[in-house]
């Protein structure tokens, strides 16, 4: 008899419940919980956007140089070569059927690549977080200049470990998010670290540590 009972209030409670009532979301961050007053084919999108915007606004850290460097290459864009691919633009469509002319096609593509270096630049430059390298010592952190020596080939280098955007494995200014500055990051002089790259397994000695 309970069993009946209590199969038929449950019953009776599905009957009265509304058809189209929304189910509850589950537990939502402070940033999700903004979107839920939205429409909710939106909430997904926004809640996206909102982790996204969040991402954006992280700070990059550069060297002084690397920033320095940075800001002369924009300001070379802005005042050498944008004008000049824009003349070069403007010569080549005095040149007539433009279908085939491969001047202003190369121009075009170069003024492309230079809008986007510029937007590419100003963005890294606007969330740059300039670190005095000089001010620093202890352990290997961004900014260290270490020598290492490869303990199979005895071949000694010397990396200073920078933010992305300055990076220049082939001048030294080795990547702050490679394998290889991860292993080092935390060590001190006389430390050996491994490192997995591609072509398998490295392991290297660290010589020295110098913040210049």
């Amino acid at each position: 008899m309970q069993i009946a009972q209590s199969q038929q209030k449950r019953a009776l409670t599905r009957a009265s419940a509304p058809r189209n009532a929304a189910k509850p979301f589950g537990r939502l961050t402070p940033a999700a919980t903004k979107t839920c007053s939205l429409p909710r084919g939106n909430v997904k999108t926004l809640r996206y956007y909102s982790t996204t915007k969040v991402a954006l606004m992280d700070k990059i850290p550069l060297t002084r140089a690397g920033h320095a460097s940075l800001n002369d290459e924009l300001k070379a864009l802005k005042s050498v070569e944008r004008p000049a691919v824009i003349r070069a633009i403007a010569e080549a469509r005095e040149h007539g059927d433009l279908s085939e002319n491969a001047e202003y096609h190369a121009a075009r593509e170069k003024q492309s690549f230079i809008e986007g270096r510029v937007k590419e630049l100003e963005a890294v430059l606007s969330r740059a977080d300039v670190i005095d390298t000089s001010s620093l010592s202890g352990t290997i952190k961004f900014g260290a200049t270490v020598k290492i020596v490869d303990e199979d080939t005895d071949e000694e280098k010397t990396y200073q470990i920078v933010g992305e955007p300055e990076a220049d494995i082939e001048n030294g200014k080795l990547n702050l998010k490679s394998p290889l500055a991860r292993s080092l990051i935390g060590k001190d002089e006389g430390d050996s670290v491994e490192v997995r790259t591609p072509g398998g397994g490295k392991s290297y000695e660290i010589l020295k540590i110098d913040y210049i």
